[in-house]
């Protein structure tokens, strides 16, 4: 029995990792939910290896799922800051631009 699951294991490849784009997703957009994907990343390899597909495939998709809930979150936090910035914030920068170009205009 034990032969049968080593020949099976030989000829099923092992799922991807996502180890990559769970770093990418930890330097470039949220950290906490990054290292949640790369523990999940490094489990891939080592459930294969010991012969746990199942547990493998499980680890890839949980790493896969986590590093895209950080990059969807990095993104829409980006766009609610320019909504913040544009919105309370976008008033008094424009007055101040203003009030900078007269001052510039009136020094030629």
């Amino acid at each position: 029995m034990e032969n049968l699951n080593v020949e099976n294991q030989e000829m099923q490849t092992p799922p991807s990792n996502h180890l990559a784009m769970s770093i990418i997703s930890t330097i470039l957009c949220c950290n906490p939910l990054g290292i949640v994907s790369i523990v999940y990343a490094s489990q891939v390899n080592s459930k294969f290896q010991a012969g746990d597909y199942a547990g493998a495939q499980k680890a890839s998709k949980n790493a896969k799922t986590w590093w895209i809930v950080a990059i969807v979150l990095s993104f829409i936090a980006v766009i609610g800051y320019a909504v913040f910035f544009f919105a309370f914030a976008g008033d008094a920068f424009m007055e101040e631009f203003q009030r900078e170009m007269e001052r510039q205009q009136s020094l030629q």
